[in-house]
């Protein structure tokens, strides 16, 4: 006979490999019992994500908005798994103060993930969107700097639809939030691709 297969590690042992990575070092659970590691992301993620934070200021309740609490790559616990998406946010009618615990367990209300080439954008199309919309994420929005285009989605009996989508310099609403937004200023210039 062969040898019993061993027991994938449980979210606390995992949780705990987490915390002790190195700095700049993220770690992720997308399958229970597997721990996913990623790096610090390139240049275009970078602006794409501080632009992002900066047009969503006027909603961020933190920081004098209304409406939402937005957290950046805040490690949120979705049962047996963890995913920290780039951006997230809370409506503050739903959560009206964001508890002081890591992971957060409360389920947001968005989601954003800004894609970097390579795994990490198939990763966060495949595998955290749908994770995203089946826990009940209302809205998730994927940002692609190297396409200049957003795109998002809510789901729709637990399968992905794309609601809005606009790229380059497009002036438009994104759901879930009021009001509209200027993407140029999202991207780098055309010669730093």
């Amino acid at each position: 006979m062969g040898d019993a297969a061993p027991n994938p590690p449980d979210f606390e042992t995992l949780y705990r490999q987490i915390q002790a990575l190195p700095e700049g070092v993220t770690g992720e659970i997308l399958n229970p019992g597997e721990l996913r590691t990623m790096g610090r992301p390139g240049k275009g993620h970078r602006r794409a994500q501080r632009m992002l934070v900066e047009a969503l200021r006027g909603f961020d309740a933190t920081t004098g908005g209304a409406g939402w609490w937005i957290e950046v790559e805040a490690e949120v616990r979705f049962g047996p798994r963890l995913l920290v998406p780039d951006l997230s946010g809370w409506r503050v009618e739903r959560v009206t103060e964001l508890p002081d615990e890591n992971p957060l367990t409360i389920v947001p209300d968005w989601c954003c993930e800004v894609l970097s080439p390579g795994s990490t954008a198939r990763i966060d199309r495949l595998k955290k969107l749908p994770r995203y919309l089946a826990s009940g994420v209302g809205h998730v929005w994927l940002v692609d700097p190297s396409l200049r285009l957003v795109e998002v989605f809510a789901g729709s009996d637990g399968v992905p639809v794309r609601v809005a989508a606009g790229g380059d310099t497009e002036v438009l609403a994104l759901p879930p939030f009021d009001g509209v937004f200027d993407l140029a200023p999202w991207w780098l210039p055309s010669t730093e691709g």
